[in-house]
């Protein structure tokens, strides 16, 4: 039989490990969340997701069905390069615009997507000077706003 000092240690017990695995699975969940920020380029205000872990780099805007007009991906990478980019489980195409310290320094507009194309037969797009961001807008938006190398997007809010 259990005393009455045995049974309130199991239900403390008990609780402790009902809040270990609610606080776990909460922690998981919010680090699945994006952080946002707000940017301006050419005038106009976008609302932008912010990649900077390698899985959310590899994944961009792979899970997303499509983009209001002035949302994004920012693609921060942690070093200067000529990052390729890819349209893996893409839905939708896109213009994708490659920056040096929020410096323009090459664009690929309106990229297709390549549905049922195997991983490494996926078109890569390099651009022609290195950066260390990309950011990724819906097809269209860097010819509509005029969009040139050599213009700086600005961070309104992180």
């Amino acid at each position: 039989m259990y005393n009455v000092s045995e049974k309130k240690f199991k239900k403390i017990h008990l609780l402790f490990i009902a809040v270990f695995i609610l606080s776990y699975a909460g922690l998981k969940l919010w680090q699945l969340r994006l952080p946002t920020a707000e940017i301006e380029l050419r005038g106009q205000k976008i609302t932008v997701w912010v990649a900077k872990t390698p899985k959310r780099l590899f994944k961009g805007l792979g899970d997303r069905e499509s983009l209001a007009e002035n949302q994004g991906m920012l693609l921060v990478f942690g070093k200067m390069g000529k990052h390729g980019i890819v349209m893996r489980d893409m839905e939708f195409p896109i213009d994708i615009i490659w920056l040096n310290n929020g410096e323009v320094v090459d664009l690929a507009p309106n990229v297709p997507i390549e549905p049922d194309v195997a991983e490494e037969k996926l078109t890569r797009y390099y651009p022609r000077k290195e950066s260390n961001t990309v950011l990724e807008l819906s097809a269209g938006w860097a010819e509509k706003n005029g969009v040139k190398i050599g213009e700086r997007i600005k961070i309104i809010e992180e």
